[in-house]
């Protein structure tokens, strides 16, 4: 077996979807009302104890939401765990917030695959050309939706154009 060449292995475009920055002081500020809440209600525990447990456990309940990796390589797209051979992508259409909205509104197509985070307006659609898989598109928040279109469809065409060359 050959190593790929560093030009097959070098992603076309990757971001990661990380939470806003308010999302952690939010969190704080909720877990220590409630925390206190708790502590007036029930005077026999400590009153430490319910900062000591919430306040943590706010931040390990935020920690994977900020984990949402997406990734452009010469033969995938990945979104977190979800794999996308290129051949299989016919096309693809950055979205604005009104465009975003529109596609995942009320004719939104039920067997669509959607990744999307509400703290981000912007978005990609894939539209999808495997007769083997039910869904049509893929719809994918993104903070730079024509920098990941423009890279999806040169790895696409590039991925198409070896695929007919015998």
């Amino acid at each position: 077996m050959t190593p790929e060449s560093p030009a097959r292995t070098v992603a076309a475009h990757q971001e990661r979807l990380s939470l806003p920055w308010w999302a952690w002081p939010a969190s704080l500020g909720t877990s220590a009302v409630l925390a206190t809440e708790l502590m007036l209600a029930t005077p026999e525990l400590p009153i430490w104890l319910p900062y000591a447990v919430l306040l943590p456990l706010s931040l390990l309940i935020l920690a994977p939401l900020g984990r949402l990796r997406i990734e452009v390589t010469p033969d995938e797209f990945r979104v977190d765990d979800a794999r996308l051979p290129v051949e299989f992508i016919s096309g693809v259409v950055a979205l604005d917030a009104a465009g975003k909205r529109e596609v995942l509104g009320v004719g939104a197509h039920p067997l669509a695959f959607v990744v999307q985070k509400s703290t981000i307006g912007t978005a990609v659609q894939v539209l999808l050309d495997d007769p083997a898989d039910p869904t049509p598109f893929w719809v994918v928040s993104t903070r730079q939706p024509v920098e990941l279109a423009t890279a999806l469809l040169e790895v696409s065409r590039r991925a198409r154009a070896e695929r007919t060359v015998p």
